[in-house]
Formats: C-alpha cells, structure tokens, sequence
C-alpha cells in the first residue's frame, strides 16, 4: 500500500491546485495564439481551427505521459529526472534536459519578440530587439523576486488574457449579428493545398501554443500535495485552453481573409478591428502584451527551474543550483538562461523560434512517453496517477508523425543548440573532476573506468 507523502525540498512549496491549474492554462494561453496566427493561416487558409483541435488531442497524449511521471517523481527537472532514471545513461539523461532548456530559452526569445512587435507598436515606435532585451530583463527581475510573487502575477494576467481571447470571440460574435463577416472561410484551403497535409503541417505551429504544459514539471518541488493536485490541474488547463483556440480560430477565420491573417504580426489585434465593434486598439493591445507577457514569464520560470535541477543532478555547473538566501529563487539560473533568451533574439524570425521549440520538445516528448513504459516496474512509496498504457504508446506515434513535418533548416538550427549542449555535458564533467582531485590531491591522476 502506498502513502501520500512530499518528498523534502529546499524550495518552497507555495503553489496550491488552483495556482498550478493557472500556471498552466496561463502558460498554454500565453504561448503563441496571440503571436501565431497569422502564420498559421498562412499554412490552412480560414481553416485555423482544424489543426489547432488536431494539436490539442495530440498534446493531451503526452500529458497522459507527464502527468504520471510528474506525480511519481516529483523532482524539479521535469523529463530529465525521467531519462535518468528510465535508461540510466546520463548523457542521454542530459540531451532531453537540455533540449527542453534550449526549447524554453528559444520561446522566451520568440515571445520577446512578439511582445515588442505590432502589439507594443501601438503604444511606442521603437526597435524591436531592444524592446525584445528590456522585456526579458524585466521578466527576469520578476522571476527572481519569488515563485509566489510569480503565480499571483501570473493568475491575474491569465484573467487578463482570457478576456482578450474572450473579446475576439464576442466582437466576431456581433460581427456576424450583424451581418458581417464570411461563415465559408472556416473551410476554405490555401490554393492547391490538401486539407490533410495542411493540417498537418499546420498542427506543428498550432502545437507550440499548447506545448507551455511542460513547464508545469519542472515547479513540481514547489507545488502542495503534487500527486492530488498535478493532473486535475494539467488536464482541465489543457482541455480549457483547447475549446478557447478553438473557438478563436472560427472567429479569426470569419473576421478576416488568410492572406490579412498572414501578414500581421498583431493578428487578433487585426481582427477585433475588423469587427467594426468598438474596442479600442489599445485596450486590445494591452491585453494582447499581458498574455505574451504571462507566456514569457512561465516559461523563462520552467527554464530556471529545470538548470537548477539539471545542476542538482550534477549535469550542470554546481554554480545554477545557488538560490537567494531569503527569496529561496535560483538567481544564478534565472541570470544564466536570461542572457541566452536575449541572444536569442537576434534571430529574429518568429515562425523558425517557434518551429524549433516544437522540434526540441518532441525529443523531450519522445522520451517521456519511452520513459513511462520503462519505470512501470519501478514501484515508489507515495500516489501517483497511473495513464491508461496505450497513452504512451500513442504519445510515441504522434511525436513520430509530427517530427516527419519538420523543415530542414529547423533541424539545423535545433541541431547547432544540441552540439552546445554536448560540448557544455563534458566541460561540466571535466571541471567536475578536476574539482574532486584538487579537493583530494592523494587520488593521484584519473583513470578511466
């Protein structure tokens, strides 16, 4: 019989259900439907619903995986906790860690990016990039001051957001009362195009605005009673997240034709105008920089989390496992992954950010799902949820079905950021090393094994 216990922590557990489940419906929120619209319409025409509806189902599998996972091993660093564990290998261990740090660096830079595009444009004409670096440092600073300053910031901008998605949905709503807009553009193809294949092209940019569950494993040493509290959370935010998209994508699709969706990018700003109800695009505005800034903040959180707890596991340098005496918040780790976001910036290409985030992540999803099949025997002293067995395995195939749609120069860009990481693997081992045989000069040289 098992127990319910929380394992010891040297960070503090401040984060209750209903926080958690704003975490991550904020995250989700957050992650792209405000920036990524307009791409995606350039990828189904007026059928924007479809692969967002296919990412949702596809998401949900391998939340199936994290949700099990994250409740028997509730350890900050999320599926590289799993990859030791399951195949005992640390540099494998340190690859799917690692990719998702790189994947949440690379989204807070795409939603730096996004935060200063047209959305910030409409209150101040200045540079993108240097906006972009102000927001991260501020986000930073944010971070930093407390995980429960954090999650009350992010419960009253995801209320914010939700009512800016709410808003698109009203005012199409009127519009079609109306009289306006065109019902026959939620069909409607690019030309040429198979609905098929641009559905399922479509559902890589879709899945990044819903991948921002992830993020939600690596705070789990920070949660209240993790094992009753994770899945209720993970699984309502997603489903929440799903039917507002949704819904979302019909009104875009009805406000205005693809070919305007695609070259704004402001896209739902474009579209409350379009409506002709009067919203003033500034209010919009505002609520559309709160959200990419919600999303932001979420996930530069994860990503400091999960380098303190890669450093934990002795996969990084020791120096990210270093927290604030009073705040208890990993300061090394938040100014490490901050400085990376902003030369990440310089790339500038929002769609390409965002293809890569998806790119690194189905590795980490890949793996989760593999891990869960491997540790069925592991048996552990606590409740956990336990997924359905054929989950995981489905979970496999859609990682495998959407790693196929990749574009090649996606795979470069991801591929120059994991042979970084390689080369950060064994540097930390080497100075982990010459740290030991200088703390005991008797061990004479080492020897491999």
């Amino acid at each position: 019989m098992t127990v319910d216990t929380e394992p010891t922590t040297k960070l503090h557990r401040g984060i209750t259900g209903p926080l958690l489940f704003f975490f991550v419906l904020g995250d989700v929120l957050g992650a792209g439907i405000y920036a990524l619209m307009g791409v995606l319409a350039e990828r189904v025409g007026g059928m924007l619903w479809a692969p967002l509806l296919l990412a949702l189902a596809l998401a949900m599998l391998t939340a199936g995986s994290y949700a099990e996972l994250v409740t028997k091993y509730p350890r900050a660093g999320g599926a590289a906790v799993f990859a030791e564990r399951a195949f005992r290998m640390p540099l494998v261990s340190f690859l799917v860690g690692f990719s998702m740090l790189a994947a949440g660096v690379v989204s807070a830079a795409g939603l730096s990016l996004a935060f200063a595009g047209e959305y910030f444009q409409t209150f101040l004409q200045l540079p993108v990039i240097p906006v972009a670096l102000v927001f991260l440092a501020v986000v930073a600073a944010l971070n930093a001051r407390g995980i429960r300053e954090s999650m009350a910031a992010n419960v009253v901008m995801t209320v914010i957001e939700v009512s800016g998605l709410v808003i698109v949905i009203a005012v199409v709503g009127l519009m079609l009362a109306g009289g306006g807009g065109d019902v026959a553009r939620v069909t409607a193809l690019p030309d040429g195009a198979g609905a098929a294949t641009s559905v399922l092209a479509g559902a890589i940019i879709a899945y990044y605005s819903f991948v921002g569950f992830e993020t939600s494993a690596n705070v789990i040493e920070e949660v209240k009673n993790p094992s009753r509290s994770y899945p209720w959370a993970l699984f309502g935010a997603l489903l929440t997240a799903g039917v507002v998209y949704v819904l979302v994508g019909l009104a875009s699709a009805i406000a205005l034709p693809a070919a305007e969706l695609s070259e704004s990018t402001g896209p739902l700003l474009a579209v409350v105008e379009a409506s002709g109800v009067a919203v003033p695009s500034w209010l919009f505005s505002l609520i559309a920089l709160i959200a990419v800034a919600n999303g932001a903040l979420l996930t530069m959180i994860m990503a400091s989390r999960l380098a303190y707890g890669m450093s934990e596991q002795g996969l990084l340098p020791s120096a990210l496992s270093r927290v604030l005496p009073k705040r208890r918040t990993p300061w090394v780790a938040i100014l490490a992954t901050t400085v990376i976001a902003m030369l990440l910036t310089l790339v500038g290409d929002l769609a390409t950010l965002a293809e890569t985030v998806v790119l690194l992540l189905l590795f980490v999803f890949l793996s989760a799902n593999v891990s869960v099949l491997v540790l069925r025997r592991d048996a552990v002293e606590h409740e956990h949820f336990r997924v359905w067995t054929v989950i995981p395995y489905l979970g496999i195939a859609s990682c495998v079905l959407l790693l196929t749609q990749q574009r090649p120069i996606v795979w470069l860009f991801a591929a120059a950021l994991l042979v970084v990481g390689v080369i950060l693997y064994f540097a930390t081992r080497w100075g982990r090393r010459r740290g030991a045989r200088s703390a005991d000069p008797e061990r004479g040289p080492l020897v491999r094994s």
